[in-house]
């Protein structure tokens, strides 16, 4: 049976592309969204976030009539659900967004159709999504009822992409399948196919869910290696930068990079399902959570010692006066997105701490989020004066493109770029 409709549920950093490379393929696609300002925007045929090439791609779709965005389902042939998955306060996962979708679909669902969870899920929430649009649906048939006989088909799909490079990524990267059932992941993959040139491969929903969060966790634990490192580092006054790539020239060693913490709606998030569901045995993982959530309080801590050094110098000056750069809000290099970002929280920081004295580069976006605008200012790289206390945050290229300021007596660079 092939899929002449298609409907994604959720149109943010996976949605919309998702969404695109479909419409792009001439499938008829139905994005759903509750932002009314995403809505408007993509039925322009314009893009809400910054994606490269995925703005073209949008605009061709939409002029030819293979992509509309609603904010209520309508009947498709399938349904991928990429909405966000955050988690509580106590770091247990929120469903919250998932259960929405399923709800919000199970009306216009009809025998034959096929529902893949796209977004990154604590292991078993494909059945639990399935679960829902059962209660929803007592009149259709669940691959957790009745097996390969169900009317609807459900699968778990992870995305596996890199923002920046989104858009060639969905289209060559493998992708892991896991079906509910045989059936429902012949499906997936034929639905896939569609744009996909990488290898799709095929595993049961649980195991393709904990797939995503082993990948991240991964990282995760690699990445608290080096920023433990560049604590340890700057305890014993050695520089962190030359230590790993002297200690990287070993032909088995590819220690990452430190920086100010760990961004993202996936590294910083995904471990924690893991440890939800098993907190006694998921101690590496814990930890490394744990580490990396520390280190934005480490640079708050650098940068009040560096403040301080800076006030001894200009005794003229009160600590009224002092005016504190910051460099990059994203959560990675030439990107515009925020969230889970370290350098946000730092940031946030800083302007309570400070108010009225924080200076925000980030060429990226052209508005402070509305809860940092009361405190702080976002100005453009050509606006600096380094007579100032600086910090890095985020590697952007616009930022390695400049000369490194003077005073670096002054400067916290957490990423390595500028000092010398």
């Amino acid at each position: 049976m092939s899929f002449e409709t298609v409907s994604v549920v959720g149109l943010g950093y996976i949605g919309l592309p998702t969404a695109a490379m479909f419409a792009s393929r001439k499938k008829k696609v139905i994005g759903v969204d509750v932002n009314q300002n995403a809505i408007d925007t993509i039925n322009q045929g314009k893009i809400h976030i910054v994606e490269p090439e995925l703005d073209m791609i949008v605009h061709a779709a939409v002029t030819e009539g293979y992509l509309k965005a609603v904010k209520n389902p309508e009947p498709a042939d399938a349904f991928l659900i990429a909405v966000p998955t955050p988690f509580k306060e106590d770091h247990e996962p929120n469903l919250d967004y998932i259960e929405a979708a399923s709800k919000a679909i199970a009306p216009v669902l009809k025998k034959g159709d096929l529902v893949i969870l796209e977004s990154t899920s604590p292991v078993g929430a494909t059945e639990q999504m399935s679960q829902w649009l059962a209660e929803a649906r007592i009149d259709l048939t669940f691959p957790q009822q009745v097996g390969e006989q169900a009317d609807i088909n459900v699968a778990h799909c992870p995305e596996r992409v890199l923002p920046g490079h989104v858009v060639r990524e969905l289209v060559e990267n493998d992708r892991v399948i896991g079906g509910m059932t045989d059936r429902c992941s012949e499906r997936a993959i034929e639905l896939y196919k569609t744009f996909v040139e990488g290898e799709c491969v095929t595993t049961n929903a649980r195991t393709a869910e904990m797939a995503k969060l082993t990948e991240n966790s991964c990282r995760d634990v690699q990445i608290a290696f080096a920023n433990e490192l560049s604590v340890i580092c700057d305890k014993l006054d050695i520089n962190v930068w030359e230590l790993i790539s002297l200690a990287n020239r070993h032909p088995r060693i590819n220690i990452l990079q430190p920086g100010p913490g760990v961004g993202g709606h996936c590294i910083a998030v995904d471990p924690w399902f893991i440890v939800s569901k098993t907190p006694e045995e998921a101690r590496i993982i814990n930890m490394a959570r744990l580490v990396n959530d520390q280190k934005p309080d480490w640079v708050i801590n650098k940068l009040k010692i560096a403040i301080a050094d800076y006030l001894q110098a200009n005794s003229n000056k009160t600590i009224n006066e002092v005016v504190i750069n910051c460099f990059g809000l994203a959560f990675k290099p030439d990107i515009d997105d925020l969230r889970e970002s370290p350098a946000m929280g730092i940031t946030h920081e800083l302007a309570a701490l400070y108010p009225g004295q924080v200076r925000i580069v980030e060429p990226n976006i052209v508005e402070l989020p509305e809860d940092l605008q009361k405190n702080a200012e976002l100005i453009k790289l050509s606006e600096v004066t380094y007579d100032s206390v600086s910090v890095l945050l985020v590697d952007h290229k616009e930022f390695k493109a400049i000369d490194c300021p003077s005073n670096q007596q002054f400067l916290i660079d957490t990423k390595g770029i500028w000092l010398i």
